[in-house]
């Protein structure tokens, strides 16, 4: 059993990272002084792996959702719903499925060791039905009629499919109600048979518990698998947006909008540790320190909500500003101004050292939270990095880094503005 020792010399902290002989890869983090633990199992397999193929078989093309609906039927077995278990060992259970990973989870205070028996064994035994997979069909195509509904979640999914032209990110990761109805038993095993194999999973935990349980557990309930290659479909997007602008009615009090600018991607590790440095690049364009946040807000323009994020994975990576306003069309022009202008006079280094500062105290604050810590080690181990690197990254970032990512991927005309009005 492959073990070694991942440190943080500046943190004087560390994990350890094990391949136990089932193929799985364990991350585990014990942490002194906390009474709880969180553990993550998750694979990489997510709503824009709508395209795929075993080895040098023909690839297999599924419909939209299927990820997202896995999620919810392993949950399910022949002995009853995992929930139920849970609840036995007081353990609050939940799962999500983003557009590049899936990812089964725990958190508790007291029986850790039947908790995480639970987790491997929900996620390593399916058991799928035609008549179960009808069942959840109607219950998720209820819970996308309700996002359907949703102005946070329109307003987004807009501005993706504003963005982008070909990118499976601009489906939504529940899918629709007709893809799902031709999701079958048959399909969910093979999408399960490819990015379920134990040598392409992760599991992460973090909190109070002792190495030896969780081996243990691997032990006694995962087999060996042999390992499987699985290639996804190559995307042909192009660098331009798709539409300038999107717009859609629904009952909001004030309108929505957001803003995004579509970067360049480049591999899975470099968009996911880009995310580091996009955060800082957003935070010295329109951050709370920055003039221009400062006349929207004043100017009534913008309010408490407004807020940037990051997106990335494979092959995409967006900039986004995001929040309310009586004119987004008026914020949309004055972010444009701001960027065009930062990019010509450059990033001041005062400016930028004061961002890097704050970015280090964010991340270095992962470290200290059971479940953020976890949660970094997944990251980590599908984008194959080490979970320390971020900080790392902060640690030794220039200003030139910074004006290069923002020349690169804050490009005026390849943005777009989503809004949701009354």
């Amino acid at each position: 059993m492959l073990s070694e020792t991942v440190a943080c010399r500046r943190l004087e902290e560390s994990y350890t990272r094990i391949v136990h002989p089932s193929g799985l890869t364990l991350m585990l983090c014990p942490m002194e002084g906390f009474s709880g633990a969180h553990a993550l199992f998750a694979t990489r397999c997510g709503s824009i792996d709508d395209s795929f193929a075993i080895g040098d078989e023909e690839y297999t093309t599924v419909p939209n959702g299927i990820a997202h609906f896995l999620e919810h039927k392993l949950f399910e077995s022949e002995e009853g719903d995992a929930f139920e278990q849970y609840a036995k060992t007081g353990a609050s259970a939940n799962a999500y499925t983003s557009f590049d990973r899936t990812a089964y989870l725990f958190g508790c205070t007291d029986n850790f060791d039947q908790s995480i028996e639970i987790l491997l064994n929900l996620v390593t035994k399916p058991y799928f039905t035609e008549k179960t997979v009808q069942k959840e069909q109607g219950i998720i195509g209820q819970e996308i009629r309700m996002y359907d509904d949703d102005p946070d979640w329109r307003v987004y999914f807009n501005l993706l499919g504003a963005l982008y032209h070909n990118h499976p990110i601009r489906v939504d990761i529940a899918g629709t109600v007709e893809s799902i109805s031709e999701i079958t038993a048959e399909l969910l095993y093979r999408c399960y048979n490819a990015f379920y194999n134990l040598n392409n999973m992760v599991l992460s935990v973090a909190g109070n518990f002792d190495i030896d349980t969780v081996i243990k557990a691997c032990d006694k309930i995962l087999l060996p698998a042999a390992p499987v290659t699985v290639r996804t479909r190559e995307v042909d997007e192009p660098q331009s947006v798709r539409e300038r602008r999107v717009e859609q009615k629904l009952e909001v009090a004030t309108p929505l909008f957001q803003i995004g600018f579509k970067g360049t991607p480049k591999s899975y590790r470099e968009n996911i540790l880009a995310q580091v440095t996009g955060e800082i690049v957003c935070d010295l364009a329109v951050g709370e320190s920055t003039e221009l946040y400062r006349t929207l807000y004043d100017e009534g323009l913008i309010n408490a909500s407004f807020g940037s994020e990051v997106m990335a994975g494979p092959n995409y990576l967006v900039n986004i500003f995001s929040g309310e306003s009586r004119n987004p069309d008026e914020v949309f022009a004055r972010i444009l101004k701001g960027v065009e202008e930062l990019q010509q006079n450059g990033i001041s280094a005062e400016a930028f050292e004061r961002a890097r500062r704050a970015a280090y105290g964010r991340y270095a604050g992962v470290y200290s939270s059971v479940e953020a810590m976890a949660g970094m080690m997944v990251l980590a181990s599908l984008a194959d990095f080490s979970a320390y690197e971020p900080l790392e990254l902060i640690d030794e970032l220039t200003l030139n880094d910074a004006q290069a990512f923002l020349r690169e991927n804050f490009d005026p005309a390849r943005c777009a503005l989503s809004v949701v009005r009354d």
